[in-house]
């Protein structure tokens, strides 16, 4: 029997396209949904029944308490260790104020300060400006530092001189490196260095430009730490 004639075109069904990806909706929550169990509150041992409880809670808090005061304690000692430190290390230099050298260098700077302002006493006004005495004081200081200047010879007074401003520095030194108690040392020093600078502060400059730039920079620190302006120029 012969098969029919022709060709028969057989025709698959394509498959419907599918999108490989499929867009979720957009939405606004970002929070998970909230438990339906309800979160359980910690209990407070110090407001617990059980006695138990209540002596590990009390007992917890006093010996935090034991550890804090030991711990300020201890700190409130080593201060005052350092500062009695100080004070020890102030006297050592009260102590050296006081031997006969620099006692006979204090000496030669009053006396021969006392006798210039006598002689130009009549140079200040009764009532002097501050700027004024200032300027008087400097003028005093720089011609001190002359032959003219008093009746020691100029060689002994500028030893006793240097005697003064070595121990200021030194005095200086010993605050700035926080070695000498500043409080002990102001009660002491302060109103005898301010001094000192008011008169010298004029040949001190006069030094540091002949060629020592660092001449006395240390008592001028000194001085002019905490004080005002117009004292210590």
């Amino acid at each position: 029997m012969k098969k029919p004639g022709g060709t028969t075109k057989q025709t698959a069904a394509a498959p419907a396209k599918v999108s490989a990806k499929q867009t979720l909706p957009e939405t606004t929550e970002g929070f998970p949904w909230p438990s339906s169990h309800e979160i359980k509150k910690e209990s407070n041992p110090f407001t617990d029944r059980d006695w138990r409880m209540l002596v590990y809670a009390w007992s917890g808090m006093l010996v935090r308490f034991a550890i804090i005061f030991t711990l300020a304690f201890s700190i409130y000692q080593f201060l005052a260790n350092q500062e009695q430190k100080r004070v020890e290390q102030t006297m050592s230099l009260v102590e050296l104020w006081e031997t006969k050298d620099y006692q006979q260098a204090q000496r030669a700077l009053k006396d021969r300060l006392a006798a210039l302002n006598a002689k130009y006493d009549n140079l200040l006004s009764a009532n002097p400006s501050p700027t004024e005495e200032q300027v008087f004081r400097q003028r005093i200081g720089i011609e001190a530092m002359t032959a003219a200047g008093g009746d020691m010879p100029l060689a002994d007074f500028n030893e006793n001189f240097d005697r003064i401003v070595y121990f200021l520095n030194r005095l200086s030194f010993c605050i700035d490196g926080n070695l000498c108690s500043r409080k002990v040392t102001d009660a002491y020093f302060r109103d005898y260095a301010v001094s000192f600078w008011s008169y010298f502060a004029g040949y001190v400059d006069k030094q540091r430009k002949a060629g020592s730039p660092t001449f006395a920079t240390a008592i001028e620190a000194y001085v002019r730490n905490g004080q005002p302006a117009a004292e210590v120029k």
